[in-house]
């Protein structure tokens, strides 16, 4: 065998290595960016049903709370009131109108029920003659499906769903009721969060057997107004490129809410 043989042999070999090498290198990449997609998604799963634990905690209590084992018991134990706002407009004796504000419980339901679940109210679009629902109570309903159909101005149209759920409930319209633009027409309930998530480890992020998220609640001054505040992040981002110091919120380590202004917020929206 001679020289340019063996040569031809060695760089050979050496092609088919660097080649493996830089295949394994993208599918290492690939997967570590896949893992790190999937933890940071279980991350912000995680904080959305905290930021809606603290929401419904501050709504009964008047504030949030930074207190792990008070927003838990609250989350298992709470009780949420169902509260009707009438506003009544009255002509007084000199000619002015006046509003009067009434506030009814309805009842009362659990925290739990409150938290992980939403009613979305389908209201009518426009004006028309009742044709039928396209949707039966115990159906699952899809955003974008057909939900009911009006005839206007003597054309048939279908109205889809715009959010998800199950039909909880729907009027009793016969076909041909005369339907005013807002009519209540059906109710939806929509099921937010997982019922079998730990409520005991809600303080701790996903993927870490120990670590808890900062969480921050406090009362400050807005324009001589006092406001509640709140903010909960994960201090042990995933992917190595989120730090505090970047200048693009997005791209901090992921949390919801803010030390200084009233918002809710998440930074992955």
């Amino acid at each position: 065998m001679n020289v340019t043989k063996i040569l031809s042999i060695v760089f050979l070999v050496a092609s088919l290595g660097m080649g493996a090498f830089l295949v394994n290198s993208v599918k290492s990449t690939m997967d570590e960016r896949a893992l790190i997609s999937e933890r940071e998604a279980a991350v912000i799963k995680k904080l959305q049903f905290i930021r809606e634990a603290e929401i419904v905690y501050q709504e009964v209590h008047g504030n949030y709370t930074s207190d792990w084992d008070k927003l838990i018991d609250f989350i298992e134990n709470g009780k949420f009131p169902i509260i009707q706002k009438k506003e009544r407009v009255v002509t007084l004796s000199y000619g002015a109108d006046s509003s009067i504000i009434t506030y009814d419980t309805l009842g009362i339901i659990t925290a739990k029920e409150r938290i992980f679940k939403t009613t979305h109210n389908v209201n009518a679009a426009n004006d028309g003659v009742f044709v039928r629902f396209e949707a039966a109570p115990g159906d699952d309903a899809v955003k974008g499906s057909p939900a009911y159909v009006l005839n206007q101005n003597g054309k048939n149209v279908t109205h889809k769903f715009k959010e998800s759920g199950k039909v909880k409930s729907r009027k009793r319209y016969q076909p041909g009721a005369q339907i005013t633009k807002g009519d209540l027409l059906m109710s939806l309930e929509e099921i937010k969060f997982d019922p079998n998530i730990d409520i005991s480890r809600i303080a701790y992020v996903p993927g870490y057997e120990d670590v808890k998220f900062d969480i921050y609640a406090d009362e400050i001054e807005r324009s001589n107004l006092f406001v509640d505040v709140i903010e909960v992040k994960n201090p042990k981002p995933f992917d190595p490129t989120r730090k505090e110091d970047n200048e693009s919120k997005n791209r901090k380590p992921l949390r919801f809410g803010s030390k200084t202004d009233v918002t809710t917020s998440g930074n992955w929206e």
